[in-house]
Parts: structure tokens; sequence; C-alpha cells
């Protein structure tokens, strides 16, 4: 189904809420607005395969412009508002939209893009006037309210967060259906995971222009639920909104997860939190005592998966067999797992190495870049797909992550995994955040780095260095303890928690490997 059929049934029912606004949109308001929006584009010259540029703050005409593409296979690319200009021409170009929209209160950005991103056709702004771009609201009163009878699925085409380069356009074939049509792996595989239907609330705190949030809020709109987003993500707020709005599934990344630990017992103690069935969360492996603490607090509700902007594969584990393997991301729903050494051969269970995925077909490519697409394929089989990271599978089938390939840290011989370096460190009393990265050294090759961001009560000095010090010796190899701890006023994270870890390598590659705490070397 989609939103043509819960109009149809539920006019009324609210599709999308931006909590603490006056923003709302219902189904049949998305419906009539997507319809027309759709035609508008097909008036504008736009056909099948052509893409749409979105550069918006969280708002409800972002799933307008989706719901639009999504009827008319049409490519829709939202573009992380936090990027420069230069970053946002470059992907408006190289994602060969025909249509840029854009929201008003990133205007001084948007104004800048007329002239720069020549394939354009159409400019569009909501929310107020932007220099060089028309009404948008006119643009889709200007479309047809009547549905074609042929609405080709289109699909979205997303960037990667560029935590290891600059960002990847992720470019899915366009499926051989329409828009109503059943078969979607997402609705499938998530909203049957989750439990997901018309009375689903679902909660999500994060920029929609990442997969997790769009592609959720499809789902919830694919089986009549509402979704609800917020401007900024706020630890106290979202808490108020599950209690407000009676929120049954929600989603989260472990970075929210630590600032809602974070809060007073007495705010957290607060909210009543009762109306959720499923706390989801995703996007980087969560450390085992955060984990914990957010099932003592929210309850046995906790279920995660591991999945990629590349969507080459699934992996989902609930609280109960999270208990039995705690650490794990669970066990593959959508495609095979395979662990493979650098060579290409498979490891044995248990061993840990690059995690591909198997599926029939390779499931997408990054646009305009053969090479990159090669590399993520396996060298003999390319069906088999891997987005880099590293883990091992054990005998039951379950997956644990070890970290990201291009972050590990190769130190005298040793791989050493940054992950469990900043799990171990996240929630001690000192610690804000963390991030672990490697740095050159002349003996050993790499080095292990700790930047972190001290509490705001914390000074930063050689007797928190030696605290946090003695608190990695007593919990991790010696080998594996930072030679230096560096401390910074912010690290770069992107909205949904990732760290940008590529700024910190580039900042600290000139240090001296000589320790600034004491560490034991690398055991050759």
């Amino acid at each position: 189904m989609y939103p043509a059929a819960h109009a149809a049934i539920t006019p009324d029912r609210p599709a999308v809420i931006v909590a603490g606004t006056d923003q709302r949109l219902t189904y049949s308001q998305l419906e009539s607005r997507s319809c027309r929006l759709a035609n508008a584009f097909r008036d504008a010259g736009l056909i099948e395969g052509d893409g749409v540029a979105l550069l918006s703050t969280n708002a409800v005409e972002i799933f307008e412009a989706y719901w639009a593409c999504l009827r008319s296979g049409l490519y829709l690319t939202p573009i992380n508002s936090h990027l420069a200009v230069p970053e946002v021409a470059y992907v408006v170009d190289d994602c060969d939209a025909k249509a840029l929209i854009v929201s008003a209160d990133l205007g001084d950005i948007a104004a800048e893009l007329v002239g720069s991103v020549p394939k354009v056709r159409t400019f569009l702004a909501f929310g107020g006037e932007v220099p060089g771009y028309g009404d948008y609201q006119e643009f889709v009163a200007g479309g047809s309210p009547v549905a074609p009878d042929h609405q080709p699925r289109g699909a979205d085409m997303l960037y990667s967060s560029g935590t290891t380069g600059r960002s990847k356009g992720v470019k899915p074939p366009l499926p051989a259906r329409q828009v109503g049509d059943p078969g979607d792996p997402y609705v499938a595989v998530f909203g049957g995971g989750y439990a997901m239907g018309p009375d689903s609330v679902y909660l999500s705190p994060a920029p929609l222009y990442h997969a997790a949030p769009l592609r959720f809020g499809m789902v919830i709109h694919s089986l009549g639920g509402t979704v609800i987003t917020t401007r900024k993500f706020d630890p106290e707020q979202c808490l108020s909104i599950i209690d407000e709005y009676g929120v049954t599934h929600s989603q989260w990344v472990p970075t929210h997860f630590v600032r809602m630990l974070r809060l007073p017992r007495g705010v957290r103690e607060s909210y009543d939190l009762t109306s959720q069935t499923h706390a989801i969360h995703a996007a980087a492996p969560c450390p085992v005592e955060v984990k914990r603490e957010m099932m003592a607090w929210f309850g046995p509700i906790l279920h995660e998966y591991y999945a990629s902007t590349e969507a080459n594969g699934v992996t989902m584990i609930g609280p109960d067999e999270w208990a039995d393997k705690p650490g794990s991301v669970g066990r593959a729903k959508l495609g095979v797992i395979h662990v493979c050494d650098d060579d290409g051969a498979e490891v044995a269970q248990g061993e840990t190495g690059l995690v591909y995925f198997e599926r029939e077909a390779m499931p997408f490519a990054y646009h305009g870049d053969p090479e990159k697409t090669a590399s993520a394929q396996h060298p003999a089989h390319p069906n088999w797909s891997t987005c880099g990271d590293i883990g091992f599978v054990d005998e039951e089938g379950f997956l644990f992550l070890r970290d990201r390939k291009a972050f590990t840290i190769i130190s005298g011989g040793v791989n050493i995994y940054p992950q469990e370096i900043e799990d171990c460190l996240v929630l001690h009393p000192d610690v804000f955040d963390v991030a672990v990265v490697g740095i050159p050294d002349p003996e050993f090759g790499e080095s292990v780095l700790a930047v972190v961001q001290l509490g705001a009560e914390i000074q930063e000095g050689p007797e928190v260095s030696d605290r946090l010090i003695a608190h990695l010796r007593a919990n991790i190899a010696g080998y594996k303890v930072p030679r230096r701890i560096e401390f910074a006023n912010r690290l770069p994270r992107t909205p949904t928690g990732k760290l940008v870890k590529r700024e910190l390598q580039q900042k600290y590659s000139s240090l001296s490997s000589s320790p600034s705490a004491s560490a034991e070397p690398v055991s050759q």
C-alpha cells in the first residue's frame, strides 16, 4: 500500500508531524500534494530515471517530495544541510538533478547555487522567498490532482556521510513495479520485523536526509502509521514527545542513548515512556554497557539492526537474543553473510575479516564511479558486496562488528580496533565524547591516539589523563591503550552521530607519537 490507500481509509490521520512546530500533514494532504507535485514534475519535463535534489532542514515537504518521486520513477537526493556551498553544489551536479527544492531557512546557501549547477532546470523554494527560485507551493498547486494510471516506482539516491572520504552517490536500480505494488524489501524486512502497522507512531529525531529516517518514514507511510520528527535532537524533548504522542516505535543512534543517559535521573523519570514497544537503533555499534543501561531504563524493547545506505544486506537482533549475545548486531535477514580475508578467501567461523553480503545481483552502484563500485565487490563473486566493515560470525550465525576497515589501526603488525577503546571510555564519568584514531609512528607504523571531549565540569590535565589510562588498563589489553590522549572542545560528528574521523586523522597526523600518559608499547 501507499498513501493513496490510507488517504481513502483514514484521510485525517497525521502522516507527518514536526514536533515543536505547527507543521503536520494528514494522509489526505500527503496524497494530494505528492500527486500534484509528481504531475508538475512531468509537466516540467522530468521523465523516469531523472533526479530531484532536496536541500532542507526537517520539514513535511520532504515527504511530499519523496512520495512524488516514488510515484514518478524519479530519484530523490536529499542533501546534508550542514555541507558548505561547494559540497552542496558537488552533490547537486553529481546526482544529475533536473530540479532542486530548498527550504528558505537555508536560503543563503541555496542562493549561491544558482548559476553553479547547470543541469538544474527547475528551482523551487518553500517557507519563504529565495532569490532565483520559484515558489514551491505555486508549483505544486499547478499540478493535476488526478493520479495517472502509470506510476513507476522511484527510489532515493543518497550520498554517504563521507566519514572516510568524499561522499559517494549510492544509486540503486529502479524497481520494475508500480508504486502501489507489493514487494518493497524495506516494508517486508523492517515493517514485518518490528510489527509496524496503521497504529504505529514512529519517532525519529534525526535529519531526514539520512537513509534510516527517510526510508523508515516510507515504511510507516506504506503501512498507514504516523511519523514524528524534530527540528533537531534534544534528549528531553524526545522523552516529552514519547509521553505526549504515545510513541510506539522510536529510532536512535548510540550517541542519542549516551546523551539521554546523561540527563538527571529526575528528568528521566518524569516522563511516561511505556507506550513504546520497539526502540530501534543502528548507524554505529552500540557499546555493550550503554545498551545495558538503556535496557534497564526503557525495558527489554531495544531492537538493533545493521544495514547501510547501500542496502546490500541487513542483520537484526531483538532484546532476548542480545541478552544471550551481547555486542552482536544479529543474524542476516536480507542477504547471506560471508567474512573474508584481504585476498577474498572466506575465513573460519569466529575469525575476523571483511564482511560481505551475498545477494542475487549487485544491489547498488556508486554513481559515476565504476572503480569504486568494483572495489565494493568481492574479487571472485560480483554479487557479494561490502561497505568496508570488519567483523566475525559465530557458530550460530550472529554477526559481531569490530570496526570499519578504514579505521583499523595497524601498530607493530597488530590490528587494533578503535571502537573497542571508544566503547571502554564513553561512559567514564570524566568523558563527554571520545574518538580513537591512528597517527603515524616511526617505530610501529601507527600508534593509538584518543581524542577526548571532557564533561563540562572536568578540567583537562595530566591527572585526568592518568585516570583515563588507568581505567583503560583495567578493562582492555595493554597494547590497545592509547599512547597519547589529546583533549578537544568538540568532536566532529554528523547529525546522526557518526564520527568524521578523517578530520581528526588530518588534524593530528603531524603529532609526535611520544606518549602523553603511561601506556604499553604494542606487542610484536
